[in-house]
């Protein structure tokens, strides 16, 4: 059986799976579909989670940013594993104590503000859809590769899917489904490390392989390569950084923060019983991410020294059968700039922009562009989004790993675009509609509000997933900036400062959210030639501006606050009984 053949039986048996999962989990009432009916147990929530968790970004995107920014990009890796630990320890069990179905909701009441629910939900939507256009890009990366079709129509067919089992199950049905995508997509992920790990340097952990000697008898260790491999090629050494000091300890600290402040994350505490096993699920969740993350490192750097080796000065007429097959999705391009019919690769970028096709073939059989040649000498190039993916093909692994490959990353993206949705759904129904339009209308009308509200957001994340503004990675690294600026601030405040109140509250989301949204929107689409450290504030990326945006919304909330009213004394009860553990006042006055 052929790659794409067993590729598509993978894919299709996962598929299955989950949508046998969603019809037999239908959601019957708004609690099970907003957060599961509140019974699921600590180790099935910890595994949906880091399905939840481990998106596209993780899967596909994070190795690849990592192979080729190198030591540069080990922020994403330090900032969202470390946003789970503050995650665990500063909100995950008090927001469960609290018992809302979501975080507008917890804003809302703790803030006696319909206003500031309402401001709530527009951060966490514009949150949502920025992370969801990284989700979309992903289903249409994999379902170009092997359905052969282009991305877009890739993204299309992964729209169909997510309706089919987010609009029907919801939580309910989303929770055992990322059970089952997690199992997937670890042991996809696993597999191709560890056939690279022992072809590299005869180590089966992927994790020592990364810092043990090159079986090829050089002596040299695998960093040690890459670092010589890079500069030969004209990059800078593997293991050098470009980046500020203070630009990557924003960037850390705005995925960290952005991390504990993620909407659909925070839900997921809301499907335990008991507020214990809010802090058990959010320590499993970190024990199964980590399977993941401390993986990435390694997988990043075999994919970078598998890349140089597989096509750098090898005649395009000779090159291996992966190249064409990526080529045809226009994630991979070459451009004989020099007319001798052999790939040259080497730094800088090949041409101007993305790849544009004709519909002519060149004299090689290579697809022709439309752009412009640029004055580099490297011809190829290279979506960073793909390196994963690609994996098991450069590395000539077996049919069946690409296939399960290809199983994987399907599961990743589908996990975490059928939680956002879930958020954006039950945000409009439940938050702004009951709660606050028409708290009049039943059960079955929220429901069936909740339902349409998935199906229009499925079809605007469809629309970013074809028209993303970068790399997978950098569209979600964003969304945490969002997050970070906006809603964590709030929860944090809520949770541990009883005199900010709704007024503050207001001021400082408004803040954050119309900062750092504008910083990022200014250097990303208006005016991306003027992005660089010269012209950014303090030297800060838009990557990292979250860090700045938290400071001012808690800045803003604190000062706001302190000029007004305190909060009426319920709210300050209702602080204090979310903080204080059931019993501890009775046994303190005793």
């Amino acid at each position: 059986m052929d790659t794409q053949t067993l590729s598509l039986v993978f894919v299709a048996c996962t598929f299955m799976l989950y949508i046998g999962i969603a019809v037999w989990s239908r959601a019957g009432s708004t609690k099970e579909f907003y957060v599961a009916g509140g019974g699921v147990p600590p180790l099935l929530n910890g595994m949906a989670t880091a399905a939840d968790w481990m998106s596209a970004a993780s899967f596909l995107s994070l190795a690849g940013i990592v192979a080729f920014s190198g030591r540069d990009a080990s922020v994403f890796i330090l900032g969202w594993t470390g946003g789970y630990v503050l995650l665990a320890l500063l909100l995950a069990p008090y927001l469960r104590k609290f018992g809302r179905f979501t975080v507008p909701e917890f804003i809302g009441d703790r803030y006696y503000s319909d206003f500031a629910r309402v401001v709530a939900i527009l951060c966490l939507i514009f949150i949502s859809f920025t992370y969801i256009a990284g989700q979309m890009r992903g289903v249409g990366i994999v379902f170009s590769r092997f359905l052969e079709v282009d991305i877009n129509t890739g993204v299309y067919v992964g729209m169909a899917i997510v309706f089919c089992y987010a609009v029907l199950g919801g939580m309910k049905g989303i929770t055992y489904t990322q059970v089952a995508q997690y199992c997937v997509l670890i042991f996809a992920f696993l597999v191709p490390a560890v056939f690279l790990s022992i072809l590299w340097t005869n180590n089966p952990i992927p994790q020592l392989g990364l810092g043990s000697q090159l079986a090829d008898g050089s002596g040299l260790s695998v960093l040690e390569k890459l670092d010589q491999v890079t500069v030969e090629l004209g990059f800078s050494a593997y293991t050098a950084s470009t980046r500020s000091s203070l630009d990557a300890l924003a960037i850390t600290a705005a995925l960290m923060i952005g991390t504990a402040g993620l909407p659909h994350v925070i839900v997921r505490f809301f499907t335990v019983p008991k507020v214990t096993d809010a802090r058990k699920s959010a320590g499993y969740a970190l024990m199964f991410i980590c399977v993941l993350y401390t993986t990435v490192p390694a997988v990043a750097a075999f994919s970078r020294l598998n890349l140089s080796q597989s096509v750098n000065e090898v005649a395009y007429s000779a090159a291996p059968s992966w190249v064409s097959t990526w080529e045809n999705t226009g994630l991979f391009a070459w451009q004989d700039k020099n007319n001798d019919g052999v790939i040259q690769y080497g730094a800088g970028a090949p041409f101007v922009g993305k790849p544009d096709f004709n519909e002519q073939r060149g004299v090689h059989g290579q697809r022709l562009l439309n752009n412009a040649p640029s004055e580099h000498q490297n011809e190829i190039y290279v979506d960073r989004d793909i390196m994963v993916l690609a994996n098991p093909e450069i590395a000539n692994m077996p049919s069946w790993v690409v296939a399960l490959m290809a199983a994987g990353a399907v599961a990743a993206a589908l996990s975490t675009a059928a939680g956002l949705l879930l958020v954006i759904s039950s945000s409009i129904s439940h938050d702004l509609l009951k709660r606050t339009l028409k708290p009049d209308i039943s059960d079955k009308q929220e429901l069936l509000v909740a339902r349409c509200s998935a199906a229009a957001a499925i079809c605007v994340a469809g629309y970013f997933g074809i028209h993303p503004p970068s790399f997978v990675v950098q569209t979600v690294a964003l969304a945490f900036g969002l997050a970070a600026a906006t809603l964590f601030p709030a929860i944090f405040l809520g949770i541990f400062s009883k005199r900010s109140n709704n007024i503050g509250a207001i001021a400082g989301m408004l803040v954050g959210l119309l900062f750092t949204a504008g910083y990022i929107v200014y250097f990303t689409f208006i005016a991306p030639e003027n992005s660089h450290a010269d012209n950014w504030l303090l030297g800060i990326s838009p990557l990292g501006i979250g860090a700045v945006g938290c400071l001012l919304n808690i800045l803003t909330t604190l000062l706001v606050s302190r000029l007004g009213a305190a909060p009426p004394q319920q709210v300050q009860d209702m602080i204090d009984d979310c903080r204080i553990p059931s019993g501890a006042q009775v046994a303190h006055q005793h």
